[in-house]
């Protein structure tokens, strides 16, 4: 796994929108507000575009994300937003430039496909946490995302009992390690028998999603662990489920995750705030952790970045 540049208050972040749009002055008031972190800030040049639901066509977004990271000013990625898109323009990446140019790459929702397939094929670690949209007023996850992209090389620790709190959960509980992989439900699935196909084996796989009645839910970790992939995983993570909700006579997420997921005897913590809600954590995906029962802690076993 190659290591990263981490950030510094020099730091330059180039913003890009490889999925869905925002008005121009939406993306320009959640800017100033990033700004505050103390980076300075470089706009992928189709960062205002608006084609249909997409922030521009396809070729013109992949552009923007292979010039980030060819450019050498440019020392870390922060996507706009999710929404939908990213497997449109995924064809038109350079994976060559990507992969000779290491560098951080951050977001989360629809952005999943592209964390997961930059780690897989170019061999660094890629970040599962907030975008530019994202709301950096929620204190843990501001701590976060600079506590994890500003670590100076040490190894991040992830005290999950402290981090999740009330909503800790967790079932056939056990030691296990892995590197993580996943993000947004919806995206792994989406990305089953394609290129951008999610590595599921001996890996941690972290799951969230939005939107979804709990038969959606439950049909989705169906085809999982229907075509054999969730259960070559060796512990699971679980974020939010926002606005997962139907009729009160549906089942509950945790039910579902009782019914389908507790007796494929995989070590499962539910609870980890990331996803669609706050704070949201920043998660390298690519990167090895080890989990203790004992005392709730999830720590990477490998330094992500250059001394």
């Amino acid at each position: 796994m190659l290591k990263l540049k981490s950030l510094t208050k020099s730091s330059t972040v180039g913003i890009i929108a490889p999925a869905s749009p925002e008005s121009k002055d939406f993306i320009d008031n959640k800017i100033d507000i990033f700004k505050k972190l103390g980076f300075k800030i470089k706009k992928s040049e189709h960062l205002y575009d608006s084609y249909g639901y997409l922030a521009g066509n396809d070729k013109s977004r992949a552009e923007d994300l292979n010039s980030m990271f060819a450019d050498k000013e440019v020392d870390a990625i922060v996507c706009l937003r999710g929404g939908y898109g990213s497997i449109r323009m995924a064809p038109y990446l350079d994976l060559k430039i990507i992969r000779n140019n290491p560098k951080i790459f951050c977001g989360y929702s629809d952005i999943t496909l592209l964390l997961n397939y930059i780690n897989r094929t170019c061999k660094f670690p890629t970040f599962h946490g907030p975008m530019i949209t994202s709301n950096f007023s929620d204190i843990m996850t501001k701590e976060f995302f600079l506590k994890v992209l500003q670590n100076n090389s040490s190894k991040i620790q992830y005290d999950l009992k402290e981090l999740c709190a009330d909503n800790y959960i967790t079932f056939n509980n056990k030691n296990f390690s892995g590197s993580i992989v996943g993000g947004n439900l919806s995206i792994i699935c989406s990305t089953i028998g394609t290129p951008y196909e999610i590595d599921f084996k001996n890996n941690i796989l972290l799951i969230e999603d939005i939107n979804e009645s709990p038969y959606a839910v439950d049909r989705m970790l169906s085809q999982l662990i229907s075509c054999g992939k969730l259960q070559q995983s060796c512990g699971v993570l679980l974020g939010y489920f926002t606005d997962c909700i139907n009729k009160p006579t549906d089942f509950s997420i945790e039910e579902i995750i009782r019914q389908k997921l507790v007796p494929l005897n995989i070590p499962i913590i539910n609870g980890i705030p990331i996803g669609h809600d706050y704070p949201n954590i920043t998660i390298p995906i690519g990167a090895q952790f080890e989990f203790f029962s004992d005392t709730n802690l999830l720590i990477q076993k490998k330094v992500l970045f250059k001394s």
